[in-house]
């Protein structure tokens, strides 16, 4: 004769471990992707100019870029070009047309 074993069941329990969370507060960048060619940095050459000739007077960045309504890395393209045309200067930390 074959003898049937009993099969127990052992249940673990587990105890649910009581720890205080914090929600730490993320701050989101936005990242800016900007094509590099030399179409895009003509028009932003051209944005930087079109803000500078309007306003008349030495911008820093920021606000050229609030003018122009473009990224601060694309004024920064657009002056590399337009410092390299002799078109724009850098007085004082800010930017004036030459």
């Amino acid at each position: 004769m074959t003898e049937k074993k009993a099969t127990v069941k052992k249940t673990a329990t587990k105890k649910a471990a009581t720890t205080k969370t914090t929600t730490a507060k993320r701050t989101t960048t936005k990242k800016v992707e900007i094509a590099v060619s030399a179409e895009n940095a003509g028009f932003r050459a051209g944005d930087v100019y079109q803000a500078l000739a309007a306003a008349e007077k030495p911008m820093s960045v920021a606000e050229i870029a609030k003018a122009a309504n473009i990224s601060t890395e694309e004024v920064y393209l657009g002056t590399g070009w337009l410092l390299k045309e002799g078109k724009v200067k850098n007085e004082e930390n800010l930017i004036t047309l030459a």
